[in-house]
């Protein structure tokens, strides 16, 4: 039995767009694909609006490919052989997008994303090529995924005892992006989409 001490010493989730927006969304266990900028975190859009954008100014043409994920398509994928990973990560939280070259009308998953690497770093959000850390070799790599969360920060993220808040930008937060650096990113953490059948 849980005593009345406990109940009133454990923390009381502040609302969040996750908790507030995305878990009431009637797209909550969807197992399609989702690729609509509305069910980012509203700093986490205009952040990957401006990143889609400052692309486009420099010639190379993008598209939102996935925004938000359910853990019931992740599980999908994972059972259909098409993901490594059996539990969501942070799409599931509107704080991550995948961005795919647009060729001819079309996804394009193939050639060189450093220049995303790039637009993400100045527009304040990780990058999938090089995890906020590019200092260091990386297991896990994810050319196509952009998050406005160090990995660091992820498992406190997935436990539900921290969101970001509107002023959270990921560089800043130098003991996380520390730590990050350290530590390889866990593949169960992370987006894999360096092809169109690989997805987390």
């Amino acid at each position: 039995m849980i005593s009345l001490i406990h109940l009133l010493n454990a923390p009381i989730p502040m609302p969040t767009f996750y908790t507030d927006v995305l878990s009431k969304d009637v797209r909550f266990a969807s197992q399609a694909r989702i690729a609509d900028p509305s069910l980012l975190e509203p700093v986490t859009r205009q952040l990957v609006e401006q990143l889609v954008s400052a692309s486009q100014k420099t010639g190379i043409e993008v598209m939102i490919y996935e925004t938000y994920r359910s853990q019931d398509r992740q599980l999908a994928l994972f059972n259909n052989g098409a993901s490594k990973l059996r539990t969501v990560g942070v799409h599931h939280y509107g704080l991550a997008c995948d961005i795919v070259r647009l060729v001819g009308g079309e996804p394009c998953w193939k050639g060189d994303f450093t220049f995303l690497g790039q637009l993400a770093q100045s527009c304040g959000l990780i990058w999938g090529g090089d995890w906020g850390a590019p200092h260091i070799r990386h297991s896990f790599i994810d050319s196509v995924h952009v998050q406005r969360c160090t990995v660091a920060r992820q498992g406190d993220l997935f436990a539900g005892i921290w969101y970001p808040d509107e002023a959270y930008n990921p560089y800043d937060d130098v003991q996380h992006l520390f730590d990050a650096a350290r530590k390889q990113p866990a593949p169960a953490t992370t987006e894999a989409s360096q092809s169109k059948t690989q997805h987390a």
